[in-house]
């Protein structure tokens, strides 16, 4: 049981949501019911949002089914390699008998790996891929969003100290963990906020794209940059030596999308611009060679 506050309300909060009772008790907990609502969300608006990219229902769900525990290996294999988890055994990789099951997840392993396997599923069943990846990145954020709020009822993902005295949030655990008392960041409750606005804006963007692809590269400008900064607020980041991990490919990730982004924009701009050039000179053209045969003929 945690007991806390955040920004001056307080709070009790089980991570456990129910025990089933199946041997020992098999606990179920709000982390896992918030991954898979955020999940169901996600489906739900696939599913109402597919005709508009031209999408078969019944192809996509079968990407989707073939892609999700991919995605979620992939997710568990980034945490263990960045997070340097010793394995005993091949069932350490999965959290067995650790009392936790399946844990120790990052999500930039599961996206990664959901647009590597999902790639691959397309071609599988002949989906067109940048229209499944706009698809899919719009479906990532607002899943990614709602899931953020399992790490709150885990009282975890939160930052240093924000030296304030009613903004952040504060529990049993953090003081635990930080080793002092004062309120954190709540990163978790950030980057909901930037996934949802980003979820809004995406969607948005998607119902008048001007190239398959752009929302795909949307989602990696909006949610790198954001995630980057948040990421360095946070206290249990994956680390390379000294270097924060998923900031740096965050960073990485929006910069390189938004180059690619302005330069396709660029080049359409540039193409639009020739093409109406090219026609208003060849009609001055016409009309010029016109008048000239029209005096001609007066003559």
């Amino acid at each position: 049981m945690y007991e806390g506050i955040i920004f001056g309300i307080k709070y009790k909060i089980d991570p456990v949501a129910f025990t089933l009772p199946i041997g020992d008790g098999w606990d179920i907990y709000w982390y896992g019911i918030m991954i898979g609502l955020g999940f169901l969300a996600a489906l739900i608006y696939a599913y109402l949002t597919a005709k508009r990219y031209e999408i078969d229902i019944d192809r996509m769900l079968d990407v989707a089914l073939i892609t999700t525990p991919l995605a979620i290996l992939c997710a568990r294999l980034y945490y263990v390699i960045f997070d340097g988890v010793k394995l005993q055994s091949f069932g350490d990789f999965f959290g067995f008998g650790n009392g936790h099951g399946f844990s120790g997840l990052a999500i930039y392993g599961g996206v990664i790996g959901a647009f590597l396997f999902g790639g691959l599923a397309c071609k599988l069943r002949r989906v067109n891929i940048l229209d499944m990846f706009d698809l899919a990145a719009t479906c990532f954020i607002l899943a990614q969003g709602i899931g953020r709020w399992g790490n709150f009822f885990n009282q975890e993902a939160y930052g240093a100290f924000t030296g304030s005295s009613w903004w952040g949030m504060a529990s049993n655990r953090t003081v635990l963990e930080m080793g002092g008392t004062g309120l954190v960041h709540p990163c978790f409750l950030y980057e909901f906020i930037w996934c949802i606005l980003g979820f809004i804006i995406i969607d948005r963007i998607g119902r008048n794209r001007k190239f398959k692809g752009q929302l795909v590269l949307s989602y990696g400008i909006w949610y790198g940059f954001g995630r980057g900064f948040i990421e360095l607020l946070r206290t249990d980041s994956l680390y390379i030596g000294s270097i924060r991990v998923s900031a740096l490919l965050s960073f990485t990730v929006a910069a390189a999308f938004g180059v690619i982004m302005f330069l396709i924009f660029k080049k359409q701009k540039v193409a639009t611009t020739n093409n109406e050039y090219s026609n208003l000179f060849d009609y001055d053209n016409a009309d010029r060679e016109t008048k000239t045969e029209e005096n001609e003929n007066n003559d």
